[in-house]
C-alpha cells in the first residue's frame, strides 16, 4: 500500500534541517497552518514565527492553506506594523512607556484590513513580502522579491514591488474546474495513490482521479 508523508515531523527532509513543517512548528494561536505547507531557511527554519511574521499583536490572525511552499525570507507584516498618519509625526510615542503611555488612545483605530489568508498550494519564491490584510488565492504564484499589497486571485501569477498580476495560470474556466477539484482537500492516501496526476497531468486526468464523492 502506498504510504502518505508523515505531516507531523518537524524535519520532512533527511538530512535538511532548512526546511521545516508549519503545522507542527507553528505555537501561536494567531497562526493556522494547513498540513504539508513548509518553510525552507538555511539559517533558522523554526525561527518562522519571530523572524518572518512581523509585528503580530493580534487580534488579526495568519492562515495559511495546505501544500504551499514558502521560500527563504518570505515574510508577513501584520497590522501592529500601521502608524498613525492623520497628524503630523507617525512616530508611535505611547508605546515607548512613561507618561507617554497614557496617551495609548491615540493608537486605537489604527488602520486594520482584517486577516491575512493564503489559499492551497500557494508557492511563494525567495525574498517575497505580503502586507496587512492580503488575501492570496489558492495555486497562486508570487515572484521573488515581490511586495505583495493587494489580494492575488486563484491560480494568479504576481511578481514586483507592489506585486502585479502577470498573467493567471489558467483559463477561467479551468480554474473554476480546478477549484471545484479541490485536491488538497482529499485524503493524504487519496493523494498519495495520485500524485503523479497532480503534479504533471491534465484538469481531466485530475477530475478523473477525484474521490467520487467529489464533485467535479
Amino acid at each position: 500500500m502506498p504510504v502518505p508523508a508523515d505531516a507531523t515531523v518537524l524535519h520532512p527532509m533527511p538530512g535538511q534541517p532548512r526546511v521545516v513543517l508549519l503545522k507542527p512548528l507553528v505555537k501561536s494561536p494567531l497562526i493556522e497552518v494547513g498540513e504539508y505547507s513548509y518553510y525552507d531557511d538555511p539559517v533558522d527554519a523554526t525561527a518562522f514565527e519571530t523572524r518572518n511574521v512581523l509585528y503580530h499583536y493580534g487580534p488579526e490572525k495568519l492562515v495559511i492553506g495546505k501544500f504551499c511552499a514558502l521560500g527563504t525570507g518570505v515574510r508577513f507584516l501584520m497590522n501592529g506594523a500601521n502608524h498613525r498618519m492623520d497628524g503630523p509625526s507617525t512616530f508611535p510615542f505611547p508605546t515607548m512607556g512613561g507618561s507617554w503611555a497614557e496617551h495609548f488612545d491615540l493608537l486605537t483605530g489604527l488602520p486594520n484590513r482584517g486577516d491575512t489568508v493564503v489559499g492551497n498550494d500557494v508557492w511563494f519564491g525567495h525574498g517575497t513580502t505580503v502586507m496587512p490584510g492580503v488575501r492570496i488565492g489558492h495555486g497562486a504564484i508570487i515572484g521573488s522579491g515581490a511586495v505583495v499589497t493587494t489580494d492575488v486571485p486563484d491560480y494568479g501569477i504576481v511578481g514586483g514591488n507592489p506585486a502585479r498580476l502577470i498573467r493567471t495560470r489558467y483559463s477561467e474556466q479551468s480554474i473554476a474546474r480546478l477549484l471545484a477539484v479541490a485536491w488538497w482537500d482529499w485524503t493524504a492516501e487519496h493523494i498519495t495513490e495520485h500524485v503523479r496526476t497532480i503534479m504533471s497531468g491534465s484538469i481531466d486526468e485530475l477530475e478523473a482521479a477525484a474521490p467520487s464523492n467529489t464533485n467535479s
